[in-house]
């Protein structure tokens, strides 16, 4: 990892309507609208799929690190994220971020310990720990058959 503090950067370009584009240098340009709860077509990623995705995204390179500094085996994870909107004091804002995440590990794995890893992983995802809402974690192992 490189020395703190990171800086990242990216664009938004629009017109008066239609999409917008997200760019970043290096990346593949990214198509963006509002979503249908805000008169959006639905068939564009919005700031706020964006922002959950990135909750999702984030914990699980987390637990990527945690499993691999831990030495961990695993087969595979599956994460789900969900961000709740509403209205607080006169401002719209996601008041809730609940993780769902399904790890598999194979057969003679610690599933306690794996279900550690997994709940530290959540500790240490920068986005969410940026964020000011709650957050929930539910998290389960799986361990293959012999």
């Amino acid at each position: 990892m490189q020395d703190l503090p990171h800086h990242y950067s990216a664009s938004a370009a629009s017109t008066p309507e239609g999409e917008i584009t997200l760019a970043s240098q290096g990346l593949a340009s990214l198509a963006s609208a509002a979503p249908v709860e805000f008169g959006g077509p639905g068939n564009r990623w919005s700031p706020e799929t964006l922002l959950v995705a990135a909750v999702a995204d984030c914990f699980t390179l987390s637990f990527r690190a945690v499993a691999a500094a831990s030495k961990l085996a695993w087969t595979s994870l599956d994460v789900s994220a969900t961000g709740t909107l509403d209205k607080v004091e006169k401002a719209t804002r996601f008041t809730q971020i609940d993780v769902r995440a399904v790890l598999s590990v194979p057969a003679g794995v610690d599933a306690a310990r794996a279900q550690r890893l997994l709940e530290r992983a959540e500790q240490i995802c920068l986005i969410s720990n940026s964020l000011v809402c709650p957050r929930h974690l539910e998290a389960s192992v799986a361990v293959s058959a012999s």
